[in-house]
């Protein structure tokens, strides 16, 4: 004879398993109105940086907070769930690459700051996620997007250097990564307002011990960073200067080139359809009172709201072109990413609890 109530916690074990493997995907419960031509999808916090599946819908989103860890977003159905659980399913360790990591990240305290996304094969990835939560490190996740729903893997990790916290990351095709970091230890950010050298791009191998310090990339405030397709060369943003870097791999003693953005301080930056796409924060804002200012030896931490550009930079003429740009907008301020998908571009942002989205100005409606 069965023995009913038995049967009956096993379901629910069962089902409770089955909802934190695989948490369904959700409308926010929040209202959330337009505001100044933008729309919304709430609930998700501080999406410090966004990363597109290509040729899907999927859109990846940071959370930069503790337990915010990573979002999936559906952009048919603007719905999303939290993706990371840390669940078995969700863990298979490469001890070989990976030997010096102590193990899989906490759901309930993962920080994802930058993103990095690198094609493996056909509809598989590697995501390279900046973590603070419980620890400074870089988290590596396989994505298999062949089938309708992507699914997420944590393979494992490289620790930083004590004292430091990455903010961006770039992956080479040969598995080197870059990692920057906006102020090393004795450098504040009020020393990067005022122009002057405060981090560092640090570079870690396969097969090597950890991450170290490229000599002649200490900038004020390094901020975004990309890689060329080949990986020769890489992009960095210095962020006091609102200025991208271009630097050989194979020297960094001195930068090869230097271009200033247009009229705002990018943060993030990542490929689109063979160009690099910026977005950021309008650098002199007449609402807050001008360009970011050092008060009592304190940066100023721009929670006045100012408006945002996202632009384009040819890596061939070095010539940026403006995608998009609004005025302040109430509702959503810090703007620190961008990500065009058809018609549509996709904001993220370092300070709300909200991604933005708008039409891509001149696209047919």
């Amino acid at each position: 004879m069965f023995n009913r109530k038995l049967i009956g916690i096993c379901f629910l074990l069962c089902l409770a398993h089955l909802s934190a493997a695989q948490a369904p995907f959700q409308e926010s419960g929040v209202s959330c109105p337009p505001v100044n031509g933008l729309e919304f999808i709430c609930g998700i916090q501080k999406p410090e940086d966004l990363r597109h599946i290509s040729d899907t819908r999927w859109l990846i989103a940071s959370g930069f907070a503790d337990g915010s860890g990573l979002k999936l977003l559906d952009t048919r159905s603007r719905s999303w769930r939290r993706w990371y659980a840390g669940t078995p399913e969700q863990i298979r360790a490469d001890s070989i690459r990976y030997g010096s990591c102590p193990g899989a990240p906490s759901a309930e305290s993962f920080n994802a700051h930058g993103l990095s996304l690198r094609t493996a094969a056909a509809g598989r990835y590697q995501l390279f996620v900046v973590n603070h939560g419980g620890r400074e490190s870089i988290e590596v996740f396989d994505i298999d997007a062949r089938g309708g729903e992507p699914s997420l893997t944590w393979t494992g990790c490289v620790l930083l250097p004590y004292g430091l916290a990455g903010n961006a990351i770039a992956a080479t095709p040969d598995g080197t990564l870059l990692t920057t970091v906006l102020a090393r230890p004795g450098h504040t950010y009020a020393d990067f307002v005022n122009r002057k050298p405060t981090g560092g791009v640090y570079q870690w191998r396969p097969g090597s011990s950890g991450f170290r310090l490229l000599p002649g990339t200490e900038l004020p405030g390094n901020n975004g960073i990309e890689t060329s397709p080949d990986g020769r060369e890489f992009y960095v943003i210095a962020f006091g200067l609102h200025s991208v870097f271009v630097y050989s791999l194979r020297d960094t003693s001195r930068p090869l080139r230097q271009i200033e953005a247009p009229g705002f301080m990018p943060d993030n930056l990542h490929w689109d359809n063979g160009r690099l796409l910026l977005a950021g924060m309008v650098y002199d804002e007449p609402a807050c009172g001008g360009v970011r200012k050092v008060v009592n030896g304190q940066a100023d931490s721009m929670r006045c709201p100012r408006g945002y550009v996202v632009a384009s930079l040819d890596p061939g003429s070095l010539m940026f072109s403006i995608v998009a740009y609004a005025t302040p907008n109430p509702a959503f301020n810090g703007v620190s990413s961008a990500v065009v998908i058809g018609n549509e571009l996709w904001l993220g942002s370092y300070q709300a609890d909200r991604i933005a989205y708008r039409r891509l100005p001149g696209s047919d409606n």
